[in-house]
Formats: structure tokens, sequence, C-alpha cells
């Protein structure tokens, strides 16, 4: 194998293969990343079993072949070498490991064959259904935060993809939930994803399309089946295995009569919540909220550290009541919310509290309030 690239086009494949790769490897092959010379391109592929993402660069090929090298370090290799520098990656017979050569720049990497390396199959795959790329950020953005990381309910560790018929109006729904909060975001149902199996995208899948969406065209595509899901962003395509398992009945714990809705400057709750939670107890983190007509009193105490109250002008005309939160899933919510108004609705201290965002339609937030 010999070729010649563009260090800059290297980067970027390598830049988006090498994330899947786990640091530590017990099986070798799945450190390496899997090179394809052919074709005036260069192909990379890289996976960890679960998720496999692949990418294609252009390249000058003067003999075309096929080999693995550890994917890290090549990677570090690229990103070191001078802007503007053509990179030449060369196999020979005489030597059994990889060159790379820039200018006067030289690294031989060892090498795995292409032969051992585990590839994924798409089979059973639906039709590809084209996204535009802003909307899934959006609905991965305004929901991933919410994702489980307790490995004991593996089945809430991702990401609920799903369509849903309200009003005679098929939506794209994607729910998050770790049992303490709960995050839904939607949008029409891009055409051909209505009827499509509902699938639970691990979190690590999540971040790696998020990630790879930041260099996607205006559109991404997308396919589904019940084992799998594979995310095509022009030349680079991610596919990923989804949880087996039932994502719960999210829709029983959505309040639907919440009658006591307080409006707030959402920057400004935001930042006194903050202010407030710096002597909070690390563990339960918990802010009380004393929320009366005109204004909303956040008191935080600590047995050590002492005690924080801050007082913020609301737009709420209701009984008086107390209720409490964990500060960082109430900055995670109000990280959230788009506009300058947040819209909270309670039903009592005890019962789940609806946040919604009055510039956004599409998007819902439960949070589970604690004992103060």
């Amino acid at each position: 194998m010999k070729l010649t690239i563009e260090r800059a086009a290297l980067l970027k494949a390598l830049g988006h293969v090498q994330s899947v790769v786990e640091r530590r490897n017990t099986i070798p092959i799945l450190s390496n990343v899997l090179l394809t010379a052919e074709n005036e391109r260069i192909g990379f592929s890289a996976t960890d079993l679960d998720m496999e993402i692949i990418d294609v660069g252009q390249a000058q090929v003067d003999v075309p072949g096929q080999i693995t090298a550890p994917a890290h370090t090549l990677y570090e290799i690229v990103r070191k070498l001078p802007e503007g520098a053509d990179v030449s990656l060369t196999l020979s017979g005489e030597d059994p490991r990889l060159q790379v050569a820039a200018g006067r720049s030289k690294f031989n990497l060892p090498v795995l064959p292409a032969g051992d390396f585990p590839v994924m199959s798409s089979d059973g795959l639906s039709a590809r259904i084209p996204i535009d790329t802003n909307d899934l950020m959006r609905l991965i953005d305004k929901t991933r935060f919410a994702i489980s990381t307790e490995e004991t309910r593996y089945y809430l560790n991702g990401l609920y993809v799903h369509t849903v018929v309200e009003n005679g109006e098929a939506r794209l729904r994607c729910v998050a939930t770790d049992g303490h909060r709960l995050a839904l975001a939607e949008m029409p149902a891009p055409e051909g994803a209505a009827g499509q199996p509902g699938v639970i995208v691990p979190r690590k899948t999540i971040n790696e399309v998020r990630r790879l969406l930041e260099d996607a065209g205006e559109s991404v595509d997308f396919q589904v089946s019940a084992q799998k899901v594979r995310f095509e962003f022009g030349q680079a395509a991610l596919t990923s295995k989804v949880i087996d398992g039932s994502f719960p009945d999210y829709g029983r714990v959505i309040p639907r009569d919440n009658a006591k809705i307080m409006m707030v400057d959402n920057a400004l709750f935001a930042q006194a919540v903050d202010r407030v939670a710096t002597i909070s107890a690390e563990k339960s983190r918990s802010v009380k909220l004393a929320i009366e007509p005109g204004k909303v009193t956040l008191t935080v105490r600590n047995m050590e550290a002492g005690q924080a109250v801050e007082e913020v002008e609301v737009d709420y005309d209701g009984d008086a009541f107390e209720i409490g939160f964990n500060a960082r899933y109430l900055l995670d919510v109000t990280g959230q919310i788009a506009g300058e108004t947040a819209e909270f609705r309670f039903a009592d201290p005890a019962s789940p509290t609806l946040v919604l965002d009055p510039t956004d339609a599409g998007v819902k937030y439960v949070l589970m309030p604690l004992r103060v």
C-alpha cells in the first residue's frame, strides 16, 4: 500500500473515526483503524463492536491496499504535523510496519492484518430517512442531559427515538429520563419515519452523532431497524447497535393538570439557583423554592457551610407553597430554555413539576421534587 493525502483531509477523517476507539482494549485490533486505499481515495473504519464509524478521504493512491494501524497514535501524529503538509502512508513487503512520512518527519507504526478487523453489517435497516441537521441537533441537545448513567437500569442509558401520531400528525420524538427528571423534544416526522420501530440509542452513540453533526451538511440520512441505527453524514457514516430493552411508559409521568403556573425570567432564575447552590451539600444539592404571588425565595441550608437565600420576581398569583429540587437538575433544564422566560407548572410539593419553554412548543421537561 502506498498513498499520499493532504494533512487536513487525513486529520478530519481520522478525527471522525478515532473517537469511537476505547483507550484500553483487551482485543488489540479494536485499538486500530482500518485503512483501505483504492480508486484515488482512502477509507477509514473504527469500531468498539457496538458502534462503527466510517469515513472517506481523497488521496493519490500509487499502490492500493488495506491494513490496520493504531488509531489514537496515528491521529496524534497527524495532528502534530505542520498545516498544509502532504502525508504519505506506505506499507511495503520489506518492513512489516506502516510508514507515516511528511517532510522530514518519519514514523513507523505496528500493524495488524485487515482480515481480522470486525465489520458491522447493516442488514435489515429501513430505507433512508432524511432529517434536517439543525433539527436533529435540537432533538439531541434538548434531551441528552437527562440520559441515565446508572448501569443497573440499562434501558435508560440511551435516548428513546420513536414516532407518535397526535391529532392526525406524525411526530418524531426523542425522550430521555434517569428517573429523577425527564426531557422530551419532538418535531414533525420526516418523510418515511412514521411506522418505523422505536429504538433506544445508547448514550455514547448519541454523543458521537452530535459530534459528527458539526461537520455535516444541511441534511443527514437516518436508517433504523429493531437492532440497529445508521446515520449518514455525507462521506461519513455511523452504525450502532441499539439497547435491547423496553423504554418505560413515560407518558404516565408527564403532568397534565398542574394548575399552579409560575413564569420567571430564565436567566435571572438560573443565576440565582447557581449562586445559592454554592453552599449546598454536594450529594443532595437541594434548593427550596418558597413560591408566593410576585416572588420566589430560594433557600439552601447546609449544616457546615451555612445558609443562602435569594429572591427572584415571578409572575404568579396562586396560593403560597414550598417545593424542593436538585439544584443541578434545575440548572440543566433552565440551560435548555431558548427564550427569555421559563414556565413552571406545579401541582403540589410532592408531585412532578412540568417545565415548558414558551418559545418552543416541541419540548417538555419534568422534574421530580425533593423533600425539604
